[in-house]
């Protein structure tokens, strides 16, 4: 039976036009993740700055507040917002995770936080062309996901105060696996926005990869990034 040219035409025109929006999602992404880099990079580099916001826990702990805010604040406001305005939220909240990002690389080695960087890079793009690839519906892994999430977050905030190294390698653990599969998840459910037309999907897309990779990174060098 001859196909459809039709089908072929419009099969194409999805393939396309799939392939066009996650390109914007991963643009986003990795100009978000460059800008926080550079943030965090700035503030190690300035002594005055550092004091400022690493030396002084009432400033770190109301950034990290802040950044919480912004990310539960970033769907509704696009929604309602123009592009520019979302894309500068998205910018801006890029630039405020560098600020507190920047305690990491106080704590950890240059090479180590590097070495991890390029190991979460690998992973994070396997998983992603994962999520791409697969003919699988990843649907059901969110539930299982959600609950991993979960338990990091309890077992975050009971570390903060029985500040047990066991409890926080359990911590990380949960956080590689949660976010490595999160990084599928995400990717998967991101070509859905595609049809819809609207570029800020594509900032919304880009906010949850770029979560992916932060968490996933962060995860990783706890585990395996040399102190300082």
């Amino acid at each position: 039976m001859p196909t459809d040219p039709w089908m072929q035409q419009d099969a194409y025109a999805d393939d396309t036009t799939e392939a066009t929006f996650m390109a914007k999602v991963y643009r986003w992404m990795a100009l978000g993740l460059a800008l926080t880099g550079l943030t965090a990079f700035g503030v190690f580099s300035s002594p005055a700055l550092a004091q400022v916001i690493i030396g002084n826990r009432l400033v770190f702990f109301g950034l990290l507040i802040a950044e919480l805010l912004m990310v539960v604040a970033f769907m509704p406001v696009l929604k309602r917002a123009s592009f520019g305005t979302a894309a500068a939220m998205f910018l801006a909240y890029c630039a405020l995770s560098g600020l507190t990002f920047s305690v990491y690389l106080f704590a950890y080695t240059g090479q180590s936080v590097a070495n991890v960087f390029f190991v979460t890079g690998g992973t994070f793009l396997g998983m992603s062309a994962y999520g791409t690839l697969t003919k699988k519906d990843l649907t059901s892994w969110g539930s299982f996901l959600m609950m991993g999430l979960f338990g990091m977050i309890i077992a975050g905030v009971v570390n903060l105060f029985v500040r047990s190294d066991a409890l926080g390698f359990v911590f990380s653990c949960i956080g590689v696996v949660v976010f490595t599969g999160l990084t599928a998840y995400d990717t998967q459910k991101i070509r859905g926005y595609a049809r819809a037309g609207d570029d800020r999907y594509a900032l919304s897309g880009a906010l949850n990869l770029y979560l992916d990779f932060v968490n996933l990174f962060i995860s990783l060098l706890r585990l395996f990034g040399k102190r300082r």
